[in-house]
């Protein structure tokens, strides 16, 4: 079955950085479409950035272009993000996910804290 294991998360100060992976098994990695969502508190989730596969063409949500990157190896089967010049509003929960046949699968998340 599909599994998603989110990794990397903790807590950070303004302006610092970090590296979230999420190693996923139970599917052909290489086909899919991979993406990262974030819930902060007291909020709906959204959105953070996704990655396609074969081509590796990547999309943000406009509050995270030029600070966060999404990228993935397929021979690992895991996706990244990079999480520079963080910001107090970026603390949230960061899951990974796929879509497939109308199903969304979610990791269990990873919690991201910036703060001072």
């Amino acid at each position: 079955q599909v599994q998603l294991v989110e990794s990397g998360g903790g807590l950070v100060q303004p302006g610092g950085s970090l590296r979230l992976s999420c190693a996923a098994s139970g599917f052909t990695f290489s086909s899919y479409v991979m993406s990262w969502y974030r819930r902060a508190p007291g909020k709906e989730r959204e959105l953070v950035a996704t990655i396609t596969s074969p081509g590796g063409t990547t999309n943000y949500a406009d509050s995270m272009k030029g600070r966060f990157i999404i990228s993935r190896d397929n021979a690992k089967k895991t996706v990244y993000l990079q999480m520079n010049s963080l910001k107090p509003e970026d603390t949230a929960v960061y899951y990974c996910n796929i879509r497939t046949l109308g199903v969304n699968y979610w990791g269990q998340g990873t919690q991201v804290t910036v703060s001072s």
